[in-house]
């Protein structure tokens, strides 16, 4: 009897002890199951965490480097029609300048009738020189004109009545030569008293200072009663015409670019109004102390265009297809003439170019760029090769 109640005793033992073994179990791996669930939280946190962190470190680092890339302003040159524009300085001149003085013998001066800035005709009288004893000569060789006149009148007559005579015998054949010879003596005699007489009438003509052709009268350095004669020197200077011209000093390299009947357009000193006009000449010869040639160009008459003044020309010498830059775009050092442009990354990059015609629209380049390359403006002077910019397009430049 006590061993059975023993053995119920410890088989009862026996299920507590496994029920217990159980229930700890169970606790234990609930334990385990809320660890690994607060581990993946944490992990989960953590990764969280560090993302955000990530994100505003690049959001940062974005903003920085927004702030450390300099916009520049670029642009697209393309390509254009520019013409080749020469610059120089000048004098001004009268294209045919005539000097006028005295042809004659000379006297004294009676009377001026032109005055500097007045039009004369060709032949027009310009002043008169006393001829009182030029004409009192011809008036003598005219009257010496009639006298030889009468003289071969009489001598005619004289002939006429000889040869009727002759053919009766009361003249001898002899004697008609006598008078044919004295006849053709006494016309003779008429005919240099007559070429005395134009010659006379020549040199009181010459006494007249006259224009040789039409123009303007630019000088005039005579006066009532002034004793002048054929070495007196210029009396007037006249403009044939009133036409003007630039003696245009050039290089050698522009006067080579240069040549006959290109257009010009000249402005005087003190004058805002520009003159068109034509290269007529090209000088054949080159100081050899300046190194310089004269383009003559020519101008039609104007009251500002005054001979002896100063202008400046602007010669169109020709075109030329190129990109063209405003000058802000162009820098130079010791190596020469360059541009900063724009590549790939938004890189700057350096370009050296050649620079040809210079106007008041930009810089031609004659070589270094094909006008689809993106140009900085401006600025370049603070940008370097390599560095990373913003670069803002600007359509037009003008």
């Amino acid at each position: 009897m006590m061993n059975y109640e023993t053995r119920i005793t410890d088989a009862g033992d026996t299920a507590l002890l496994l029920e217990d073994d159980s229930r700890r179990q169970r606790t234990r791996k609930r334990i385990i199951i809320g660890a690994a669930i607060v581990l993946v939280v944490a992990i989960l946190a953590i990764w969280a965490m560090s993302s955000r962190k990530a994100e505003q470190a690049a959001t940062a680092a974005a903003a920085a480097n927004g702030k450390s890339m300099p916009s520049v302003t670029v642009i697209v040159p393309g390509r254009q029609t520019i013409q080749r524009v020469i610059s120089a300085t000048g004098s001004l001149a009268a294209r045919r300048e005539m000097p006028v003085g005295v042809s004659g013998e000379g006297g004294m001066v009676v009377r001026v009738l032109v005055e500097p800035g007045q039009w004369v005709g060709a032949g027009q009288v310009l002043a008169t020189i006393d001829r009182d004893v030029q004409v009192q000569q011809a008036n003598s060789l005219a009257a010496q004109i009639n006298v030889a006149r009468a003289d071969a009148r009489i001598a005619q007559s004289e002939l006429d009545r000889s040869q009727a005579l002759v053919a009766r015998g009361f003249i001898s054949k002899a004697d008609l030569d006598r008078k044919t010879a004295t006849r053709d003596a006494a016309n003779a005699r008429v005919r240099v008293a007559q070429a005395q007489l134009a010659e006379a009438q020549a040199r009181t003509g010459r006494l007249d200072i006259r224009a040789p052709a039409a123009g303007l009268v630019l000088t005039r350095a005579i006066e009532p009663g002034q004793v002048v004669s054929s070495g007196s020197g210029v009396l007037f200077r006249l403009a044939k015409g009133g036409e003007m011209e630039l003696l245009a000093q050039l290089s050698e390299n522009d006067l080579a670019a240069t040549h006959a009947g290109v257009r010009a357009a000249v402005t005087p000193v003190g004058s805002t109004q520009a003159f068109s006009g034509e290269v007529w000449q090209v000088s054949p010869v080159i100081d050899p102390q300046t190194r310089q040639g004269i383009a003559r160009i020519a101008l039609s008459y104007n009251i500002a265009l005054r001979p002896g003044g100063f202008a400046a020309a602007r010669i169109v010498s020709g075109s030329q297809e190129a990109p063209q830059l405003p000058e802000s775009a162009v820098q130079s050092d010791e190596k020469g003439n360059f541009v900063y442009i724009v590549e790939k990354g938004d890189k700057i990059a350096r370009r050296s170019v050649t620079v040809g015609e210079v106007n008041e629209e930009g810089v031609a380049i004659s070589t270094g760029l094909n006008g689809t390359e993106h140009v900085v403006l401006s600025a370049g002077g603070f940008l370097n090769p390599g560095e990373t910019v913003k670069p803002v397009l600007q359509k037009s430049v003008r």
